[in-house]
């Protein structure tokens, strides 16, 4: 029986708020797109609406009509899991939620501080910087230009918004109308909140990342629960990212100096339709899948060696804006993943950036990934069947792990 549906805007998200439940072995299912409410058979559904680069009105609209679906099949709880550094369409998504849903108000826990993202009187920080001055402010696709959250929700909504600090145990719920805004500064924050929210009784509503998330399987007293065994993985190790996020270059370039092969997609590479296809497309797969064989640490990257300019002035020569580029590049990617995929010099997989993870599960026909386990907060393991074959992929999205990451996971499969 559903009784949490949690709405994500963007893959990687999808499933770092879906495995808090999972890794609890509470039956969790991550899909991508609109779902069959009424045929769902797991306890958690968490749908990836991919609104995160929509217009306001489009991103609002999916999340109504999910929501309206879930109330006509009686879920009995709704989660709209937004991204820890705010992207997205998030003012346009929560008041469509809330509206839709008849309730009169919307708690919202932003706050994911296992990972440095707290909310303080108000104002949103990645590791103690206001997001707006932090690498998500200079984003080139989605930059965030508001710290205060109920700014950044103004912003695309005539929904009110109220900020308010940590609820204590015990203390009254705030009653106004519209989106309840509520700061937190470290796990027990969040707990305190969440306790005070439920005291009488289960919310229908709530919001926020996978930070809250992690907390649910208790407050919402989830008893059906499997045991979770952390599966044995192949030691060879692709990592392919879409990530622009100086913090994941940095990643990147200390694994690359820890023995990584590195290599980085040419603007050509990246953004000529069907050059897969081509015969200088097949030279360079074969390429690859040379240096998957030579080295079982591996790095295949969007990004330019010293900056993005070269790709940026190949896309304005053929008219190709910013969001097209995106796409193109993604999409390309998820081309060359396909093509791939049969290699058998082809390990266990990490894949960085929603976008990237999306086009490359869409390659290979795999709609719906089961959350496993996290290997590190925001780090999913999660499986998937291909012509009958069980596959695990590891995913992350941009911006978040300490600089020695990649490395420390490649040696922690490779001792598993």
């Amino acid at each position: 029986m559903l009784r949490l549906l949690m709405i994500a805007d963007d893959f990687t998200g999808a499933l770092d708020t879906g495995v808090q439940l999972a890794a609890h072995g509470i039956p969790t299912q991550v899909v991508v797109g609109q779902a069959d409410l009424s045929a769902c058979s797991s306890t958690v559904l968490v749908v990836d609406t991919e609104t995160r680069h929509l217009s306001a009105a489009k991103a609002a609209e999916a999340v109504a009509r999910l929501t309206r679906s879930a109330v006509e099949n009686g879920v009995g709880c709704i989660y709209k899991k937004t991204d820890s550094a705010l992207r997205g369409n998030i003012g346009a998504e929560l008041a469509a939620l809330l509206k839709a849903s008849g309730a009169r108000n919307l708690p919202f826990l932003p706050a994911f501080p296992q990972i440095g993202r707290t909310t303080k009187k108000g104002v949103h920080y990645i590791d103690g910087v206001p997001v707006n001055e932090s690498p998500f402010g200079i984003d080139p696709f989605e930059p965030v230009r508001h710290a205060r959250v109920t700014e950044l929700i103004g912003e695309q909504t005539d929904v009110p918004a109220h900020s308010f600090p940590t609820l204590k145990e015990g203390e009254a719920v705030p009653e106004q109308e519209g989106i309840l805004v509520f700061d937190a500064g470290s796990l027990d924050d969040l707990a305190s909140t969440g306790r005070a929210l439920f005291q009488n009784g289960k919310p229908h509503l709530m919001a926020g990342c996978a930070g809250f998330a992690a907390l649910l399987p208790d407050l919402m007293k989830m008893t059906e629960r499997r045991t979770v065994t952390m599966p044995k993985l192949d030691p060879r190790l692709l990592v392919v990212c879409g990530s622009v996020n100086s913090i994941t270059l940095r990643q990147l370039d200390v694994a690359e100096q820890n023995g990584f092969s590195r290599l980085r997609l040419t603007p050509r590479q990246k953004l000529d339709p069907g050059y897969w296809e081509s015969e200088n497309g097949k030279e360079a797969l074969q390429g690859i899948n040379e240096m998957l064989a030579a080295n079982p640490r591996c790095i295949i990257e969007t990004n330019d060696e010293g900056g993005n300019q070269p790709t940026a002035d190949y896309a304005a020569a053929r008219g190709i804006d910013l969001d097209g580029m995106r796409v193109g590049i993604s999409g390309s990617v998820g081309q060359m993943f396909g093509a791939l995929f049969g290699s058998e010099h082809l390990g266990t997989l990490l894949l960085t950036g929603g976008d990237t993870l999306l086009q490359c599960m869409n390659s290979v026909g795999a709609r719906e990934l089961e959350p496993v386990c996290e290997l590190e907060s925001g780090i999913v393991l999660a499986r998937f069947t291909y012509q009958g074959r069980t596959r695990y992929v590891i995913t992350k999205s941009g911006g978040f792990g300490q600089e020695d990451l990649l490395v420390e996971l490649a040696d922690r499969i490779a001792k598993h």
